[in-house]
């Protein structure tokens, strides 16, 4: 059982900064990979970024250089650090983890979704 929470949405100018977070809590032996997708209207899911517990990261390529994901794994958080935001980036954003219930058994967890929306 794990429950993840998220803020930091909100309105933004072209060009402007905001930072996502997410904080997992619940009955877990450890979290894996943990991340974030979003889904704009009209437009199926997106994996933005993700990271692993070994502070392996990927994006997609159209924020690449702009968001900076990051975590800690001390208090079960992962950060999105979203930089020079465009139209285009405008979606409701889920974070994601992984999380290990016993060996080699995973749950995959989801937040409950934070609106971004840049526009002038």
């Amino acid at each position: 059982q794990v429950h993840l929470v998220e803020s930091g949405g909100g309105l933004v100018q072209p060009g402007g900064s905001l930072t996502l977070s997410c904080a997992a809590s619940g009955k877990f032996f450890s979290i894996g990979t943990m991340g974030w997708y979003r889904q704009a209207p009209g437009k199926f899911r997106e994996l933005v970024a993700s990271i692993t517990n070994e502070y392996n990261t990927n994006y997609v390529d159209s924020v690449k250089g702009r968001f900076t994901i990051s975590r800690d794994n001390a208090k079960n958080l992962v950060d999105l650090q979203m930089n020079s935001l465009k139209p285009e980036d405008t979606a409701v954003y889920y974070c994601f983890a992984e999380t290990v219930l016993a060996r080699d058994v995973t749950y995959t967890g989801w937040g409950q979704g934070t609106q971004v929306t840049v526009s002038s």
